[in-house]
C-alpha cells in the first residue's frame, strides 16, 4: 500500500496512481486538466467550523487530528474513507490538497489512518 500527501499545485508524477483532492473547494487558479484529479471525495474533508478553528490558532495539531478523526467516524465520512481505503489496496494513491504545509494538516491526517 501507497499513500502519499502532495501539494496539488505540484504537477503531476508518474507515481502518483490514484490522485484524490481532499480539499473541500476547488484550488484557485488550477485548471482541472493541470490538476489531473480523479476523484473529489468533498465529504471527507473537515467541517467549516473545525477548519476556522485550527485555522484561527485556538488549537494545536494533535487537538484537530482527535477532533477530525472523530468527524471521520461520522457516516459520510466513514463511508468516503472506506471508498479511499479501497483505492489504496489496488495500487498507489496520492492526496492532493491546496495546504501550504501538507505536513501539518487534514491530508497528513488521512494519509496517517490510510497507512501511509
Amino acid at each position: 500500500m501507497s499513500v502519499r500527501v502532495r501539494r496539488v499545485y505540484e504537477p503531476p508524477d508518474e507515481g502518483d496512481g490514484v490522485r484524490v483532492l481532499v480539499d473541500r473547494l476547488w484550488p484557485r487558479g488550477l485548471s482541472k486538466d493541470a490538476a489531473r484529479v480523479d476523484e473529489w471525495p468533498k465529504g471527507l474533508t473537515p467541517t467549516a467550523g473545525l477548519r476556522r478553528w485550527y485555522h484561527s490558532g485556538e488549537g494545536d495539531f494533535e487537538e484537530f487530528r482527535r477532533r477530525y478523526e472523530a468527524e471521520l467516524s461520522e457516516p459520510e465520512a466513514a463511508e468516503l474513507l472506506r471508498t479511499v481505503r479501497e483505492l489504496v489496496k489496488h495500487g498507489p494513491v496520492t492526496l492532493l490538497t491546496a495546504s501550504r504545509e501538507p505536513e501539518h494538516s487534514h491530508a497528513a491526517v488521512l494519509a496517517d489512518l490510510l497507512g501511509a
